[in-house]
């Protein structure tokens, strides 16, 4: 009896190790590296209506491609990007960003709050 227990312990310990398929590594992976992906802002020192902005990525795939929404209707590409906002107020600035690791591409989307005067 103790080695049906030992052998059926063992098969399902293989079952579940083994069955988890890409598409379920590639989602725990793309939840992983979301925490990788930063926004940052800064303002124009000469124009308050300028706004810098950068995606920093720091996990282990590639930094593939950076969208950008600004809140105002505007939109931008690429890692770091400028925007000028006709009025002042707040904004919800969005980057979408797709990284590449081990052949999957994750994409997330990061937000920031900004206030322009």
């Amino acid at each position: 009896m103790k080695r049906i227990s030992k052998m059926l312990l063992v098969a399902s310990v293989l079952f579940i190790g083994f069955s988890c398929s890409k598409t379920e590594e590639s989602m725990v992976d793309c939840t992983f590296e979301s925490a990788y992906s930063q926004i940052h802002n800064s303002t124009d020192a000469t124009n308050p209506k300028l706004m810098n902005y950068s995606i920093e990525y720091t996990g282990s795939g590639t930094l593939q491609n950076v969208t950008w929404t600004f809140g105002d209707g505007g939109t931008g590409a690429g890692a770091v990007v400028t925007h000028t906002y006709a009025a002042a107020g707040s904004y919800e600035a969005v980057a979408t960003v797709t990284v590449k690791k081990d052949g999957s591409e994750c994409t997330t989307t990061k937000k920031r709050t900004v206030t322009v005067n």
